[in-house]
């Protein structure tokens, strides 16, 4: 699934330019509509790759984040031992850690019902609640994005693994680049700086490169290294910048 967006941090307390609840759930509901919808391309491609219906939508209930599901069962598809495909999905998937540390502070939910809303702390329902100037507007945003959103990703994941199961090899009817092509859509509008670009692009060189070499899955995690090597770059870049300008 796409990652969140940046936008200024609200004040959780204040009711000032305080949002109307009703536009607070319309655009919630755009959002989570807009994305539920691909979970179809997820349940067409976890059948292409060979699990099966329950499977298929038990990741969906269970694991509810669409990147790494994408990336775990494209390693599978690819032949890649479901160790390593996991461990790819897994890295994928702590970005929600971090977000879950900034809405815990942000949302202040009661200690009963944060487990259960750890589970919708993905891309869409971070960048939604940040997006809001008030705690109150944040916790609806929250919780109407992360409900639609749950549920239609897994109506929607049902109904896409039902029809693979139908049509049969999903390579046939060139299902199989469904996922991807769902994954680069929703990666697309997240590179929005020149390091987000950047690290991406290395990543994409890395683990094509790798490809032919390595098993598969492996390209994966070794990609990960794209983040921190552009990182180490940029900073040498600027450490010989300040040089010059001495």
């Amino acid at each position: 699934m796409p990652d969140a967006a940046r936008p200024a941090v609200p004040d959780p307390a204040g009711p000032t330019g305080a949002k109307p609840d009703a536009a607070v759930v319309r655009d919630s509901l755009g959002v989570g509509v807009a994305v539920g919808l691909s979970g179809f391309a997820f349940g067409v491609t976890s059948v292409g790759a060979g699990l099966g219906l329950l499977q298929t939508c038990l990741l969906s209930l269970a694991v509810f984040t669409g990147a790494s599901q994408f990336a775990l069962v494209g390693a599978l598809a690819a032949g890649g031992n479901p160790f390593t495909a996991a461990a790819g999905a897994f890295f994928l998937g702590t970005r929600n850690a971090f977000y879950g540390l900034r809405l815990s502070q942000l949302l202040a939910v009661p200690r009963a019902v944060r487990p259960f809303a750890a589970h919708w702390v993905i891309d869409e329902t971070t960048a939604v609640s940040l997006a809001q100037p008030d705690r109150r507007a944040a916790r609806i945003g929250f919780a109407v994005t992360g409900l639609t959103l749950y549920v239609l990703w897994n109506l929607t994941t049902l109904l896409g693994a039902l029809g693979a199961e139908a049509i049969g090899d999903t390579d046939a009817w060139g299902l199989d680049a469904a996922g991807p092509a769902a994954f680069l859509a929703l990666l697309a509008p997240m590179l929005r700086t020149a390091t987000e670009r950047a690290v991406a692009l290395l990543a994409v060189v890395v683990g094509l490169g790798l490809l032919p070499v390595l098993p598969a899955g492996v390209p994966v995690l070794v990609a990960v290294l794209a983040a921190p090597a552009v990182l180490w770059a940029q900073g040498r870049r600027r450490e010989a910048g300040k040089g010059e300008a001495r």
